[in-house]
């Protein structure tokens, strides 16, 4: 149909990016959860939606019980729970980002 398909690849992903940044600065990193756990799930269960929803949701929230475990027992100050989802999920997503790319390619 004549669109370039090159350059809007890169402005799609470009503006979910860029979605994706102010939603989680919105809500705060801990949405890094609501990012990464339905990957995890559809890994584990496949792309059944009936079964996606409810495996993304049970390890989100055991994900969070085990970050807040982890994060009180840190040290003598509580460490905030954001700091500690950032370090587990900043990385991950980086491997999704890159497992992704290279099936694009």
């Amino acid at each position: 149909m004549g669109a370039e398909t090159g350059k809007m690849r890169i402005i799609v992903i470009g503006g979910c990016t860029l979605m994706t940044a102010a939603a989680v600065s919105v809500a705060g990193i801990i949405g890094w959860v609501g990012l990464i756990m339905p990957h995890l799930a559809r890994g584990l269960v496949g792309p059944d939606y009936g079964r996606l929803l409810p495996v993304s949701a049970v390890l989100g929230g055991v994900y969070l019980v085990l970050v807040d475990d982890l994060a009180r027992m840190a040290g003598p100050l509580e460490m905030p729970l954001g700091i500690l989802t950032a370090l587990i999920g900043a990385p991950f997503f980086i491997f999704l980002l890159a497992r992704t790319r290279r099936a694009w390619a």
